[in-house]
C-alpha cells in the first residue's frame, strides 16, 4: 500500500513549488490515475512514489516505509522491485527484443538459465514470442511498448507505474495496450499507477483517480464518483465549454447510469410519474468500464423543483443543482 500524507515538494533552485499537501492512499491490487495536463504535477509526483526525486515535507510510506529515509542502498532495492513504462518506450535500438527484456535481470546478474526462461515467459505473455530476436527499429510503436512492459516485469515487481504510457500511440493501439494492463492486473496482481491526460484511459482501466492541477489535488476518489460528481476539475481537464443556462426556474444535473433499455427510460418515467415537462438542455453520455454513464442538465420552473428534487432523492437518482448566470 502506498500512503501519502501532507506531501510538498519544492524545486530546490527556485523555490517553487510543484506539489503541495498532497494526501492519497493507493491500495495494493489497485490501478490508480494521476491525471492533470502537462505541467500539472503528476509525473513529478510519480517520481516522488519511486524515489527519483526529493519532497521536503509530508511523508509518503510504501508498505510502511518512508521514501525519504531510505539509504541509497535500500533505495536501490526498493526500486529494484518497481517497474516503469515510459512514453517512449526507452529500448535499445541495437539490441534484440530478448536482449532488452533481459536487461534488468543481466544487470542485477541473475542466472543465465533463469533470465532465459523469464524472458520467453514473458514475451508470450505480452504476445511477442515470434519477435524474440527482432530489433526495436523493425517494430511498430504498440510491439515496442509490449516490449517495454515485458522488460518492467522481470524483476517481479509489486507495483508498475505507467508515464503517459500511451500517449504517443494511436486509439486502437492503446486500447490493446490498456487490454494488456488490465491482464497483468488481474492475473498477476500488481498495483499499477498511471500518469495520464487522456481521460479514455482512466474510464477504461483505473478504479480510483486524482486530478492535479498546480501541484494540488483538486478531485479524488473512486472513477464512478468522479465522473458521476462532474468536479470542475474534470470539466476543465476535459476542457467543456460552460452550459448555457436559462436564466429562469432551476438547471439540474443528472447523472444516471444507462446499463439496460429501461435505464435510459430516466426522462419518460419522470414525466408520467409527475406529469412534469422540462426541457433537456445538455447532455452526455460516458463509458466507464462495462457501464454506461449518463450525464444530463435540465430546467425545472421554480414551482416545479421541490417535486422533482423529491422524486429524484426517492429513487437514489444523482443529482446537483447548477449555478445560475449572472
Amino acid at each position: 500500500m502506498i500512503e501519502i500524507k501532507n506531501l510538498k515538494k519544492v524545486w530546490e533552485d527556485t523555490g517553487t513549488p510543484v506539489l503541495e499537501n498532497i494526501n492519497l492512499t493507493i491500495e495494493d491490487g489497485e490501478i490508480y490515475a494521476l491525471v492533470g495536463r502537462s505541467g500539472a504535477g503528476k509525473s513529478t509526483l510519480l517520481r516522488c512514489i519511486n524515489g527519483l526525486t526529493s519532497y521536503q515535507e509530508g511523508s509518503l510510506k510504501v508498505d510502511g516505509h518512508e521514501i525519504k529515509d531510505y539509504s541509497d542502498k535500500e533505495l536501490r532495492e526498493f526500486r529494484r522491485h518497481v517497474g516503469m513504462i515510459f512514453q517512449q518506450f526507452s529500448l535499445l535500438e541495437r539490441e534484440t527484443v530478448y536482449r532488452n527484456v533481459a536487461l534488468p535481470m543481466t544487470c542485477w546478474k541473475y542466472p543465465k538459465d533463469e533470465i532465459d526462461a523469464k524472458v520467453r515467459s514473458l514475451l508470450e505473455l505480452v504476445g511477442l514470442s515470434d519477435k524474440m530476436n527482432a530489433k526495436p527499429r523493425n517494430l511498430s510503436g504498440g510491439q515496442k511498448q509490449r516490449v517495454a512492459i515485458a522488460r518492467a516485469l522481470t524483476m517481479d515487481p509489486k507495483f508498475i507505474l505507467c508515464d503517459e504510457a500511451t500517449s504517443a500511440l494511436d486509439p486502437k493501439t492503446t486500447n490493446s495496450i490498456l487490454d494488456l494492463l488490465l491482464e497483468i492486473n488481474e492475473k498477476l496482481g500488481i498495483t499499477v499507477i498511471v500518469v495520464t491526460h487522456q481521460m479514455e484511459v482512466v474510464r477504461k482501466i483505473c478504479q480510483k483517480a486524482c486530478i492535479l492541477e498546480n501541484g494540488i489535488i483538486k478531485a479524488e476518489g473512486s472513477v464512478r464518483e468522479i465522473f458521476f460528481d462532474q468536479p470542475q476539475a474534470l470539466l476543465n481537464l476535459l476542457g467543456e465549454e460552460n452550459i448555457h443556462l436559462p436564466e429562469t426556474g432551476h438547471n439540474i444535473q443528472i447523472s444516471h447510469l444507462l446499463n439496460n433499455e429501461s435505464d435510459g427510460e430516466l426522462f419518460g418515467k419522470m414525466y408520467a410519474d409527475m406529469g412534469i415537462m422540462f426541457p433537456i438542455i445538455n447532455g452526455t453520455i460516458q463509458e466507464y468500464e462495462k457501464d454506461r454513464m449518463g450525464i444530463f442538465a435540465i430546467n425545472v420552473k421554480d414551482e416545479d423543483f421541490a417535486v422533482v428534487s423529491d422524486y429524484l432523492n426517492k429513487r437514489g437518482i444523482r443529482w446537483k443543482e447548477l449555478g445560475r448566470k449572472a
